[in-house]
């Protein structure tokens, strides 16, 4: 008899989700699901709002990535002002964005996914987290927390906090940057970067531990979607749409952010709250692309910065010839952009422009709609406005990172379970594999529940006294 086996929840990711594996009569894997169980809505939130809010609250969305939503949210917001953003305030916008990316690629790598890679996949549960971790490798569990420290310390000085900093606004930021500031912020990064590149050399000597994973961890052919410069090079905060295929075929170039709807739709099914974006031109669901680190490695054509360009060319020796196809190798793109970061914010700070006292341009609303899109650490974040002649948001569309990702996630799930799940002959290891894959993607749940789906819902009102007063009921 067909069975079902659950995994809920799934661990050691940011937000909440629950996979179903569905087992035919012979106890193999037949189909695989993963759900995004929250239910958010924040397009709904954002209307009637003024548009300068809208970074603000945005960043609500998430305390993992506030700053990604309000490079994203202030990018759309210009567009609603119809103003050129002051040199300063741009490569100010950068360092924040940067230092996001570096922390929030230092948790993925240190926090959420080293346990799996330095004691194994089939290791003590109990003892495969950050706690065993310190037990085995010290230094690599410091080095995770001292790299993270970092970035949130950068953004901190820059926005007063680390956690939803209201620095980043319509039109620029709010403050220039003191001199004191800039060189503490320079002094914290050359241990950062030595940490980084000590990383990902320990890093390279466990990946011929993995070798079955690597095969098997959401390893198939993709379109793959990210910014990248006018010139071809690593791009995070401005730049141009590119899409390559499976093969390193570019099929779409130097698109201006402004006109993804040409590129990109978005469908929704009823397991997950979750939206389902697609390359338009294929349809759904044969327009599957990826996404974030691993996409953005593949898309460019250099990094432009030393120590990074010298792991892109080991990167691409994974796959000579093609874009590197194995999700498994998310991990090694995180750390080689976590190399990136570390050496452009040196270069942003050694810039005296960035000292400029002239950081904001400043309008009112000159345009109805405004679009950001910025690249996040997980990926590619859109933000798309419209709003009334009073300033007031009429609609808005957050396409999220993570969500660009969904399909080949839930590909990558059915895929690695289909290989190591066995009904007949459970263990924890073979589900815990399940997980990890999706842990690749580094997924952020909180950001991409934007989908009203078809899952059980209830709502209460509970008055002052605790007593449920009303419910709606969704079965």
């Amino acid at each position: 008899m067909a069975r079902t086996i659950k995994i809920d929840p799934v661990s050691r990711i940011e937000g909440h989700a629950h996979i179903t594996l569905h087992l035919d009569d012979a106890g193999q894997v037949d189909d695989a699901k993963f759900h995004l169980t929250q239910f958010r809505g924040f397009e709904k939130f954002c209307e009637g709002r003024p548009f300068p809010e809208m970074p603000a609250l945005t960043a609500r969305t998430c305390g993992i990535c506030p700053v990604s939503h309000l490079v994203a949210s202030s990018k759309a917001c210009d567009h609603l002002l119809s103003v050129t953003i002051p040199p300063a305030g741009v490569k100010l916008r950068r360092l924040m964005n940067l230092a996001q990316l570096a922390q929030s690629h230092a948790l993925s790598f240190f926090h959420l996914s080293s346990a799996d890679l330095l004691l194994g996949m089939d290791s003590d549960p109990q003892q495969r987290n950050l706690m065993g971790l310190l037990s085995v490798d010290p230094q690599l569990a410091k080095d995770g927390i001292r790299l993270r420290q970092i970035g949130q310390t950068i953004i901190e000085m820059l926005g007063g906090k680390k956690i939803h900093p209201g620095w980043m606004v319509p039109g620029g930021v709010n403050e220039p940057l003191a001199k004191e500031k800039c060189q503490a912020m320079l002094a914290m990064l050359p241990e950062g970067l030595e940490i980084a590149l000590r990383t990902f050399d320990a890093f390279k000597g466990l990946v011929a531990n993995f070798d079955e994973e690597i095969e098997h961890f959401g390893n198939f052919p993709t379109l793959f979607l990210s910014l990248v410069t006018p010139a071809g090079g690593l791009e995070h905060y401005d730049g141009l749409l590119r899409i390559k295929d499976a093969e390193g075929t570019i099929i779409e170039d130097m698109v201006p952010p402004t006109e993804y709807q040409h590129l990109i739709g978005e469908a929704v099914e009823p397991f997950s709250y979750m939206k389902f974006p697609y390359y338009m031109p294929a349809g759904y669901p044969a327009g599957i692309y990826r996404v974030g680190p691993l996409a953005r490695l593949n898309n460019c054509d250099f990094c432009g910065t030393p120590a990074a360009d010298a792991r892109l060319k080991e990167y691409r020796a994974l796959q000579p010839g093609k874009p590197v196809s194995s999700s498994f190798h998310f991990h090694f793109a995180r750390l080689i952009e976590i190399i990136f970061a570390l050496e452009r914010m040196q270069e942003l700070l050694e810039d005296p422009e960035i000292l400029a006292t002239r950081v904001r341009a400043r309008a009112r609303g000159n345009a109805n709609e405004g679009i950001g899109v910025a690249e996040a650490p997980r990926g590619t974040l859109i933000h798309h406005y419209k709003i009334d002649d009073d300033g007031l948001m009429t609609w808005a569309n957050l396409i999220i990172a993570t969500g660009h990702n969904n399909l080949a996630m839930n590909l990558a799930v059915k895929q690695a379970a289909a290989h190591f799940v066995d009904g007949n002959n459970l263990h924890e290891g073979m589900l815990n594999r399940v997980e990890a894959v999706v842990r690749c993607y580094d997924p952020c749940l909180s950001c991409a529940s934007h989908a009203f789906g078809q899952m059980p819902l209830k709502i209460q009102l509970v008055n002052a006294g605790g007593d449920v007063v009303d419910e709606i009921v969704r079965d």
